[in-house]
């Protein structure tokens, strides 16, 4: 069960009401919440899709978290996560890093999980580096075993 509480759609967010039907190619860079009907493909690399309990989505979906309680047939990429809820009905192929599948949600497909990809992070600045020793220098002595004997031998 997935410990994330569901969220109705904030009102500064995208929306497909469940009476909107869309035919074509989505792009945003928002949260979308789709409630509606969708056909085609919807794309928001950076945010999180979420597939309403009355959308019914005929689409590929490519996002950075994909929370699903209604229906998609179609292929979904997530860079970071899928969620199905109960509920929901996913035929199609899923790729992506961590998934949580609910009981009662139905699902047909194949699953792909791939690591997220680091986010870049700073070069390290280098410090100055101490000139190597040349190869002819003889190797370095093996100190003594500690209290003087090889091991495995007794002191007598």
């Amino acid at each position: 069960m997935s410990t994330t509480p569901f969220r109705s759609p904030e009102p500064d967010r995208n929306f497909i009401g469940k009476a909107v039907r869309v035919v074509g190619q989505i792009f945003t860079r928002e949260d979308l919440y789709v409630d509606g009907d969708v056909e085609g493909t919807i794309e928001s690399l950076d945010t999180r899709i979420t597939i309403g309990t009355n959308g019914r989505v005929q689409a590929s979906i490519k996002a950075r978290e994909v929370v699903i309680l209604g229906q998609i047939q179609g292929d979904v990429e997530a860079t970071d996560k899928v969620d199905l809820r109960k509920d929901a009905k996913l035929v199609g192929n899923i790729t992506t890093a961590r998934i949580s599948i609910e009981d009662g949600a139905v699902f047909k497909g194949s699953i792909d999980i791939r690591k997220s990809e680091p986010k870049a992070a700073a070069p390290a600045t280098p410090g100055p580096v101490a000139p190597s020793a040349p190869s002819s220098a003889p190797p370095a002595a093996v100190a003594p075993p500690v209290g003087g004997l090889p091991p495995g031998a007794v002191r007598r």
